[in-house]
């Protein structure tokens, strides 16, 4: 499924956050959304699932103008929300028993999956009992049973360690190339952004006007080696040189001829 934003326009109150963005995100694509907090990352993500509407513009859905996009998009957390009263399969089931399937059914089509997702021996625990990677598995997997063709993730490893989130972000890839679904991304880790994805959008100013799209040209499947790829770091460097420029007062970069 394509997701596209069509001169949309977004404020909070009298506070701007969107200005006549186009963002454009194709059907099976995976794309990281990098900016600073607070520059309206969250606010594209709950305009996309319809959690908000634009003040202006329209939000498209395989290239139709689509209103109601509740239940359309999947969202998982940088939180991973598990009810602590329920096992792996019921946590994971909650959202096909909102859609009106029976208990049983849900379920069976949560274990159906369990092994897919890593979770085959972790049926009937319960979330105080998973590690934050496993944790994280049943949070996608909540949020992947749902059938949505898109995904958008929020920031989703940014609390676990370095060693599980390194090993997080292989299985997300992998999974991803599994499933054969859009995924858009939300995240402060540079290196995770290009890791992951086909292209990295960069917000540096809000209100947000246009993003900078940096196309990832690494080969696929990626490891964690690919980060010492010559073509990685030049990706990176580029990305760091937008977000530095976008921190400088307006009067450096007008003596220095910039005036975009």
């Amino acid at each position: 499924m394509k997701l596209q934003f069509s001169q949309v326009s977004f404020s909070y109150g009298t506070q701007p956050v969107l200005q006549k963005l186009q963002l454009q995100v194709n059907s099976g694509e995976f794309v990281s959304l990098v900016g600073p907090s607070g520059i309206g990352k969250s606010t594209i993500f709950q305009l996309a699932n319809g959690l908000l509407q634009p003040d202006e513009g329209t939000i498209e859905l395989d290239g139709k103008p689509e209103q109601n996009r509740l239940g359309k998009l999947a969202y998982m957390p940088q939180k991973d929300l598990l009810l602590n009263w329920r096992t792996v399969v019921e946590n994971a089931a909650l959202p096909l028993e909102i859609q009106g399937l029976s208990r049983r059914e849900a379920h069976k089509r949560v274990i159906e999956q369990l092994d897919r997702f890593g979770l085959a021996d972790w049926a009937d625990a319960y979330p105080e009992e998973l590690s934050g990677g496993m944790r994280q598995r049943v949070s996608f997997l909540r949020a992947a049973i749902t059938g949505c063709r898109v995904l958008l993730l929020d920031e989703p490893f940014s609390a676990l360690d370095g060693i599980t989130r390194v090993d997080m972000q292989e299985w997300l890839l992998s999974m991803w190339q599994t499933l054969g679904i859009t995924i858009i991304l939300i995240t402060h880790d540079i290196d995770e952004a290009i890791l992951l994805a086909d292209r990295v959008l960069v917000l540096s100013e809000q209100p947000i006007r246009q993003v900078h799209e940096f196309n990832v040209a690494l080969p696929r499947p990626r490891t964690v080696g690919n980060r010492h790829l010559p073509q990685f770091q030049q990706t990176s460097e580029q990305i760091w040189r937008v977000l530095r420029e976008a921190r400088q007062p307006a009067t450096v970069r007008l003596q220095r001829g910039d005036n975009r």
